[in-house]
């Protein structure tokens, strides 16, 4: 890619979320950097995975399936995109993380194909805090008890929240967002439901990880910014 290095960008990235670290007190250590790797060719992603990255992130189940059997397999694969009950069993026993689980009904689905394949998911439930008509997850008020019923399903283990913040062009606005995934956390984690640890907060992107960051994200998803703005075109049905 012509002026693009995808080394060079995941530097800065990490240097951005180090420097936000440092501001709050956080270790680097404790946000997962994942690479969206949507609608990019396979070679894009080798060279990232040659940078260092293990954690790569993908919309679509197909997509996802194809990248799988082509990379390496000590390669994390997140989930981030809205998955359909009927695409679930497709990849259960491969991702390390399902971010999008909106509804009880699909974390059923997750549940009854984990116990057929014998493995446990670990997923986050999808949060709609800006509440946009366009975006996928519950509602704020909706959250702890989606939780709470999820708990009670075999082979599935909630791991924290996720959101998908407007896309705005001052990343500040995007702070109450943030600030208020973080405060839907703590309140379920002093709820003290069995077998519930609110250990991930998946929220920020390019534009706005930084500000993610210093309100609590412990992963942080960035795709322009690591592979930069030329879209790729992904036909093949996906």
């Amino acid at each position: 890619m012509e002026g693009v290095s995808i080394e060079e960008n995941i530097k800065v990235v990490k240097n951005v979320i180090a420097a936000e670290c440092q501001k709050s007190g956080r270790s680097p250590e404790e946000v997962t950097l994942i690479a969206v790797s949507k609608t990019k060719p396979v070679e894009l992603l080798r060279e990232a995975y040659e940078c260092g990255c293990r954690d790569f992130g993908e919309n679509k189940v197909q997509e996802l399936l194809e990248k799988y059997e082509a990379l390496p397999k000590d390669i994390r694969w997140h989930m981030i995109g809205h998955l359909q009950r009927n695409k679930v069993k497709y990849i259960v026993d491969k991702v390390y993380l399902i971010h999008s689980v909106d509804s009880l009904r699909l974390a059923e689905e997750i549940s009854k194909e984990a116990v057929k394949k014998n493995v446990c998911v670990n997923i986050l439930v999808e949060v709609n805090v800006a509440n946009e008509e366009t975006k996928y997850g519950t509602t704020c008020e909706e959250a702890i008890q989606l939780v709470q019923d999820i708990t009670k399903l075999p082979n599935i283990r909630v791991k924290g929240l996720m959101t998908i913040a407007p896309f705005v062009e001052n990343a500040e606005k995007n702070r109450p967002i943030f600030s208020k995934l973080k405060k839907i956390s703590v309140d379920i984690m002093d709820k003290n439901i069995d077998n519930i640890i609110m250990e991930i907060l998946s929220m920020g992107m390019t534009g706005d990880y930084a500000v993610a960051v210093s309100e609590g994200a412990t992963c942080v998803r960035v795709g322009t910014g690591i592979f930069g703005v030329r879209q790729y075109a992904v036909e093949k049905g996906m």
